[in-house]
């Protein structure tokens, strides 16, 4: 009698163990069925976290290369840098169509890329002298870009559509601080004059209003950043795109601020120079 009861609360808790297990497996379906569902969504989560990691970085590297290549090159060779993005956009659709899927995925931010190194190339080799031009022509792909968010192009679309963004930015707190006024004399002046005009224009950024204007700006650019992350931890999988629209965006901060310095201690290495 006593064995009888006492196998009673352990059938209870059987049941209940299984009855648990059903109801994650929402009804049918054994247990071993329900591991292998489980092991098969392994790897494309696996996969995800790689691209979360791997692609940001790319996308932040794409966005210092123009400053160390571009910047030189267009000044000496603007055709040939023309050239060069349609050669980027060239494999960017190549390898999309190709590639393993994280081949693809780098293959769309190509894409992307190529979009701001044509605009920058065009922007630099032949109208630098009018600043006020500069945020229109980065902005000639933004029909397609915006489009293309919804198609497999929604990381290269993402890239640029951040790297557009961070331009605003630059180039607001450049008109608002004053700087804009010096941009054509610095672009038309030799670089030992260039030299001087930087070091002055980066002296407006130091005073106490630009100093507000620009900090509130930094402020700006790390809550979007921040948003953006919080973005993507909120997505279910894993959206990359928001990582990625966070680094670029980061690393356009960080240039800027790049650039400042330089301006003040080293104006002939600055990139605008």
């Amino acid at each position: 009698m006593t064995s009888a009861t006492s196998q009673k609360p352990s059938t209870r808790r059987k049941s209940s163990k299984v009855s648990v297990l059903s109801s994650h497996r929402g009804g049918g379906g054994s247990l071993f069925s329900g591991l292998i569902r489980n092991q098969a969504l392994d790897e494309p989560v696996q996969s995800l976290a790689l691209g979360r990691i791997g692609l940001p970085f790319w996308a932040s590297a794409l966005v210092v290369l123009p400053v160390f290549v571009q910047a030189p090159w267009v000044r000496i060779q603007p055709f040939t840098s023309c050239l060069f993005g349609l050669v980027i956009l060239g494999v960017g659709v190549i390898t999309n169509a190709i590639a393993p899927r994280k081949g693809q995925e780098f293959g769309s931010l190509l894409v992307g890329f190529s979009g701001s190194w044509l605009a920058g190339s065009l922007f630099w080799g032949w109208l630098a002298s009018h600043p006020l031009l500069h945020l229109p022509v980065e902005a000639f792909a933004f029909p397609l870009a915006i489009t293309g968010l919804q198609t497999r192009w929604r990381l290269g679309c993402a890239f640029y559509l951040a790297s557009l963004l961070g331009t605003a930015f630059t180039d607001l707190a450049m008109a608002l601080t004053g700087v804009m006024s010096l941009w054509p004399a610095v672009i038309a002046a030799s670089p030992g004059e260039a030299s001087v005009l930087l070091q002055d224009a980066a002296t407006f950024v130091l005073k106490p209003s630009s100093l507000l204007m620009v900090g509130s700006m930094g402020v700006v650019i790390l809550q979007l950043v921040q948003y953006c992350r919080q973005r993507s931890n909120q997505s279910v999988p894993a959206d990359v795109t928001w990582n990625l629209a966070a680094a670029v965006l980061f690393t356009t901060l960080l240039i800027d601020g790049l650039f400042l310095l330089l301006s003040l201690l080293a104006p002939e290495m600055s990139g605008l120079v």
